[in-house]
């Protein structure tokens, strides 16, 4: 329930927009951070962090800078006001993920993450992005497409059915541009992966079905992606990795409703799994519980020293 909240609360913000915008005044910037995905055993990339708010920062200003969606920091503070977030108190910045399953190794969205990854083969290195998906109503399709169209400074024309809410039939290029400065549609009809003009909209439901980047990160995906790339949009809620020979589960709300009893389904996923045999049962439990999408450690021993306690996080 508290995802369904969580997006309808934010198509309301988005489409109403009664939010300010200026969380997004300052200019950002991003760098380009590629991770190795073919070393045997290693399928958790990047490392946590901790941060202390400071005055002016909002929960949607910490996320940005740190390449992560609303929803990354949201699930782990619920509670916290996302516009003034108090002063001097240090919080956990999930900045680590599990990489999601994939048959192709190129272009991979995983829908309840809010997060999309691109392999690299020419280096065999991985990257990832956050994003905001379809609203209920009009959920982004899930299945293996291809981009079968690319071109900057986009005009969006809007389609048939959303023309009288909008009291247009097109939007040329520019800051009001849903689409922001870049597209790539992909074959499943009007859908794209695209930037936007809204951005405090990465990490919730907001969009028609497309998959939505901050302005800074599409700028830098689009010119690596080659038409024909193939893309994934999977529904995986609950992924399983490894590192340094420990296990990791990375769980998220099941944002679509589209699983009836989430527990039984995390334990059919982990009768599935290869090491089952290693995990832990009743840290899995925690991780599936709390459903924060911080990959934890659930290997079956003690946490060592260096091992991040779910307790620790949201304290």
């Amino acid at each position: 329930m508290r995802s369904k909240r969580i997006g309808w609360v934010s198509l309301f913000i988005v489409l109403g927009l009664l939010l300010p915008s200026v969380a997004f005044a300052e200019d950002f910037t991003a760098t380009i951070h590629k991770y190795p995905y073919h070393i045997p055993g290693q399928t958790v990339i990047g490392s946590p962090k901790w941060y202390t708010i400071k005055k002016g920062d909002t929960l949607l200003d910490i996320a940005r800078r740190n390449d992560l969606g609303f929803n990354s920091i949201r699930l782990l503070y619920p509670r916290m006001d996302e516009w003034l977030p108090p002063v001097g108190k240090r919080i956990f910045v999930p900045t680590f993920f599990v990489l999601p399953p994939s048959k192709y190794h190129q272009l991979v969205v995983n829908l309840p993450e809010m997060r999309l990854y691109y392999f690299d083969q020419a280096d065999s290195t991985v990257q990832t992005y956050p994003i905001g998906i379809g609203v209920e109503g009009w959920e982004s399709p899930i299945g293996d497409f291809y981009i079968d169209y690319k071109t900057p400074h986009p005009t969006w024309y809007v389609p048939v059915s959303l023309q009288p809410k909008y009291g247009v039939t097109s939007v040329p290029p520019g800051p009001d541009n849903p689409l922001g400065n870049y597209i790539m549609k992909f074959s499943a009809g009007d859908y794209g992966v695209h930037g936007t003009s809204m951005p405090w909209g990465v990490g919730r439901l907001v969009s028609h079905g497309c998959i939505r980047l901050y302005p800074e990160n599409i700028r830098l995906l689009y010119p690596q992606v080659p038409m024909g790339t193939k893309i994934e949009v999977v529904y995986d809620p609950i992924k399983f990795g490894r590192r340094d020979g420990r296990i990791y589960v990375q769980a998220y709300p099941d944002v679509y409703n589209k699983i009836p009893n989430y527990t039984q389904y995390a334990l059919d996923q982990l009768s599935q799994y290869p090491f089952a045999q290693d995990v832990d049962q009743k840290k899995f439990m925690v991780a599936i519980s709390l459903q924060n999408g911080v990959p934890t450690d659930v290997t079956k021993d003690n946490f060592n020293d260096e091992s991040l306690k779910l307790s620790e996080i949201t304290q």
